[in-house]
């Protein structure tokens, strides 16, 4: 009878004991889903610091978008002038694709500055210095030129005035981290250099 009473009671510690450890294996099993639950919102937590508005651009984007809004503004100008000076078709087309291209640009590269939180670019404060910018003698010359004389003129400076945005362009490429700007740099480089080759032409022929 005792033996009986003491297997009885041996069979329920091991019964016992065999349910504290699945019970603890259980848990256990539960710290490590929850340590896997845990990655994600570990990862939710850090993303928003690189989905910031501010993190994506970098101090080249800015001086690409400041820099290149008085340049833009300087061509248009430029352009403006062959409406009522230029006698060649050819550099009239050429001025008015000129401002149609750069004036939008000019207003994109205000909206990211804005976005951004940084200044834009002002013509008087920023002109010295950039690449392919014109003097105050440069542009008065252009604008007492008539006829073949302001074409060959325009098509001169405009071309310096090309090398030194696409100039812009490649550092911006090379050194920018926001995208849109990269892109719309490429588009600048692109455009200027097919315009470039254009002018090229015109003065080859005039």
């Amino acid at each position: 009878m005792f033996t009986r009473t003491l297997s009885k009671r041996l069979s329920a510690a091991v019964a016992a004991g065999t349910g504290a450890l699945v019970l603890l294996t259980a848990c256990g099993g539960g710290g490590d889903s929850m340590t896997g639950h845990e990655k994600p919102t570990s990862s939710a937590a850090t993303a928003p610091a690189t989905a910031q508005p501010g993190a994506s651009f970098n101090d080249a984007d800015v001086m690409f978008a400041q820099m290149m809004i008085p340049h833009h503004q300087q061509a248009v100008e430029m352009a403006d002038l062959a409406a009522t000076r230029a006698a060649d078709p050819e550099v009239k087309e050429l001025a008015t694709k000129i401002k149609a291209a750069q004036d939008p640009e000019i207003e994109t590269l205000r909206g990211w500055l804005k976005e951004w939180g940084k200044p834009a670019g002002d013509m008087q404060g920023m002109d010295h210095g950039m690449p392919g910018m014109m003097s105050a003698e440069d542009m008065k010359k252009l604008e007492d030129a008539k006829g073949a004389a302001f074409d060959e003129q325009f098509a001169r400076l405009m071309i310096a005035h090309h090398e030194g945005a696409i100039q812009m362009a490649k550092t911006e490429q090379a050194q920018g981290t926001n995208p849109e700007a990269k892109e719309l740099a490429k588009t600048i480089e692109t455009a200027q250099q097919g315009e470039i080759d254009q002018m090229r032409k015109i003065i080859d022929r005039l």
